[in-house]
């Protein structure tokens, strides 16, 4: 079976994901990026740097629950970076996206957008900020 070694995040790391954090809520209050977008690049631009920032486009699709108000964009956004970013490990790729989608759902209650935005109002620039920060943090403990 395949498993993750569980190490505790270093002050540096903390730093990192606080950092994505802070940097992702950022991208999302300037308007110029929406929940997907915001999450992928700024996981690109810390992890996989050498890929182009036109990439991110590829997810403009997914914001506000990919137009039907179903998952939430900064979901689908950081499962597209978790595939970037570890290259092709499937299980690793599929370990961390069901982590981050259990992480939501015990922050959250849902992963659905529709139902986040009438329970949580104001809430997307946060979660986009906290989805990136969480994904920086299963990334440097991979």
């Amino acid at each position: 079976m395949f498993r993750f070694r569980k190490k505790e995040l270093s002050t540096e790391e903390l730093t990192l994901a606080q950092e994505c954090r802070q940097e992702a809520e950022g991208l999302y209050r300037s308007g110029k990026y929406h929940c997907a977008e915001a999450v992928l690049e700024v996981v690109r631009r810390h992890f996989t740097p050498e890929l182009p920032g036109s990439l991110v486009q590829s997810v403009s699709g997914f914001g506000g629950g990919s137009g039907s108000g179903c998952i939430c964009g900064a979901i689908s956004g950081g499962t597209v970076a978790l595939g970037l970013a570890l290259k092709g490990d499937k299980k690793a790729i599929a370990h961390l996206t069901r982590e981050l989608h259990a992480w939501f759902k015990v922050k959250y209650g849902v992963t659905c957008c529709k139902t986040i935005r009438q329970t949580h109002k104001g809430a997307c620039p946060i979660l986009t900020g906290e989805v990136a920060g969480k994904i920086a943090e299963m990334l440097e403990k991979h």
